[in-house]
């Protein structure tokens, strides 16, 4: 097995690194500063490719593969972790999710536009007190009428909803069959009455990349935007999450790079009785076992990546590549403020605000707890965690 990137590889990754640096970091800086949504930076870096790895050419992808997904989503969340989003919203759950399971219609009048950051995205599953369970104890309805769906409900932590202009949305068609009554719509809300995304302050979190709570009172779907079958949207949801899964593992590697590059250039430079902190045996061991740890995450996202590259169930590889990369993480950002002291708080060092992104990533996708039973429950025998096929639609 060869463990070295490919010379494509490397030159996507630097790439990227050219427009992270050339235009997002600049981009957030003023976004972050006025409270606004870099949406000229983000069509940007969609129109550059970014967000189109996992998608052939006929949709305006580039078809690198998944392997390359993980690989720009570390990037561009070790270099500007707000961008990072976009990873999820404009190059996976939302637009994949549409390609894999809609229409040749829907994915010509969708895709292209998500994936060149022409259209921002969202993915609207998770809603108050649903828990681990998010379809399963789904509360919002949708009523045929005629060639309409007509929603009402809320979501919960929905990010980009307040600037989305083609975006998916899961709702109960049949509330009495539980999960088996949930169904799929593409949601168009800025073309759509009675739908709100109202901000949610979140601390240490971006002002400009935000997520929301999603209300909505009547809001009319016709019946053409409804993605796959009644019934269906519990199964989009899994393979979409297993999907996102992915890019939220490589994004905790990215973020666990970023606090371990950030800890180790401090500790070289921060001097106390004559000589670098980075000299000292208990700074060393902070430094040793998060290399080990980011090194070993790394690992298990690319075969990740790998394994769905192949067209293979990677409910297993997905598990454990989520939960190991958030504990990388997690452990990374608290080797980083020990070692940091107090400066880990100032604002000029960027600890704060890699700690808060974790944060938030360690429950997206699905919590720590939830990876580990699944990763339990496989090993143990009792649920096969590759026991679902994946569904993935190659071409056009």
């Amino acid at each position: 097995m060869d463990f070295t990137l490919s010379p494509d590889f490397v030159a996507t990754r630097e790439a990227v690194e050219r427009l992270m640096v050339e235009v997002a970091q600049p981009a957030a800086k003023i976004a972050e500063r006025e409270g606004r949504f870099p949406r000229e930076a983000v069509a940007r870096l969609g129109e550059a490719g970014v967000f189109g790895a996992a998608f052939p050419e006929s949709v305006g992808g580039s078809a690198q593969g998944f392997q390359a997904v993980g690989l720009i989503s570390e990037t561009v969340s070790r270099l500007e972790p707000g961008f990072g989003y976009c990873m999820n919203l404009q190059g996976m759950t939302c637009p994949l999710t549409i390609f894999n399971w809609g229409r040749e219609d829907q994915i010509r009048r969708f895709v292209p536009d998500l994936i060149r950051g022409r259209r921002i995205g969202m993915f609207a599953l998770t809603e108050p007190g649903g828990g681990s369970d998010p379809a399963g104890n789904m509360r919002t309805t949708a009523k045929k009428r005629g060639d309409r769906y007509v929603l009402n409900g809320s979501k919960m932590f929905i990010t980009f909803s307040d600037e989305c202009d083609a975006g998916l949305l899961f709702a109960k068609t049949d509330p009495s069959l539980g999960a088996g009554g949930v169904t799929a719509f593409i949601l168009e809300p800025k073309t759509m009455k009675g739908y709100r995304a109202d901000p949610i302050s979140m601390s240490g979190l971006s002002r400009a990349f935000r997520s929301c709570a999603v209300f909505l009172d009547d809001v009319e779907v016709p019946e053409e935007n409804r993605l796959g079958e009644e019934g269906e949207g519990f199964k989009i949801s899994m393979t979409a999450l297993e999907y996102g899964r992915l890019t939220v593992s490589a994004r905790l590697l990215g973020l666990a790079q970023a606090c371990l590059d950030a800890a180790s250039a401090y500790a070289r430079e921060r001097v106390i009785r004559g000589q670098p902190i980075g000299r000292t045996q208990s700074v060393q061991q902070l430094i040793a076992d998060t290399t080990v740890n980011v090194e070993a995450a790394r690992l298990l996202v690319r075969r990740l990546g790998w394994t769905m590259d192949k067209g293979e169930a990677a409910g297993r590889e997905a598990a454990q590549a989520k939960y190991f990369a958030s504990f990388a993480a997690r452990h990374a950002a608290d080797a980083a403020a020990e070692i940091f002291g107090g400066y880990a708080l100032a604002d000029e060092y960027p600890v704060r605000k890699f700690t808060g992104y974790i944060d938030m990533l360690n429950m997206g996708e699905g919590a720590p707890a939830v990876q580990r039973t699944l990763i339990a429950e496989d090993t143990l025998g009792y649920k096969d965690a590759n026991r679902h096929a994946p569904r993935r639609r190659t071409s056009l």
